[in-house]
């Protein structure tokens, strides 16, 4: 596992999402909290969105945000991936 994205620039958050890479300025990375996680499977990256289930959904039980979730209706949860699975946000 890599924590990536911890503490991410304003100027950097313009940039992504100029390039399609995220949805939003308000982003809780700016913040400080929230992290990208990226998994790793025999040492290569895996960003397969239902490898992060089952982290997201244990990350919500202890009251984080999982953007596994963002795009999703509730009632899809366990159907459906959001669309950003790498993404964890703290609780203020």
């Amino acid at each position: 596992m890599k924590i990536q994205e911890l503490n991410r620039e304003l100027e950097t958050q313009k940039r992504y999402l100029s390039e399609g890479k995220s949805k939003t300025l308000d982003s809780r990375h700016i913040d400080k909290l929230a992290v990208d996680i990226v998994l790793f499977r025999d040492g290569v990256a895996d960003f397969t969105p239902d490898s992060y289930r089952p982290f997201g959904n244990y990350w919500e039980t202890i009251g984080g945000r999982w953007g596994g979730r963002f795009g999703v209706d509730k009632s899809q949860y366990e159907s459906v991936i959001g669309w950003d699975p790498v993404h964890f946000e703290f609780t203020k």
